[in-house]
């Protein structure tokens, strides 16, 4: 009940773009934060982006900034990741997260900070 909804993804070609969606089922974010994760074939968990909702800050991994944007749709309780210039190294498994509370010891680029995550979604970027 409290799974956030992942769609988007699939196969693209470098340079190309995708956007992925993660959304509630049907009750509305109860969010401090919403945060957007990668992880690589036999690599960690990695940090992309996140936005804080009170004050709508976005927050993004050095390496995709002015490529990948995160927005969020209340109306539709909905955030966005669209991105753009994919890389083939980008490829992986992408995961939304909702944050309940904000976390001293983790901030926002830990995957242990968030409470509730979507099922993932593959991206596969080929070269």
């Amino acid at each position: 009940q409290e799974q956030l909804v992942q769609s988007g993804g699939g196969l693209v070609q470098a340079g190309g773009s995708l956007r992925l969606s993660c959304a509630t089922s049907g009750r509305p974010f109860s969010a401090y934060a919403v945060g957007w994760f990668r992880q690589a074939p036999g690599k960690e968990r990695e940090f992309v982006a996140a936005v804080t909702w009170k004050d709508v800050n976005t927050h993004y991994l050095d390496s995709i900034k002015g490529r990948f944007t995160i927005t969020r749709d209340n109306t539709k309780n909905t955030v966005f990741l669209q991105m753009n210039s994919l890389k083939h190294e980008e490829t992986g498994i992408y995961y939304c997260g909702e944050m309940r509370n904000p976390s001293p010891d983790y901030g926002l680029k830990m995957s242990a900070a968030y409470d509730y995550w979507g099922q993932g979604t593959q991206v596969t970027v080929s070269s």
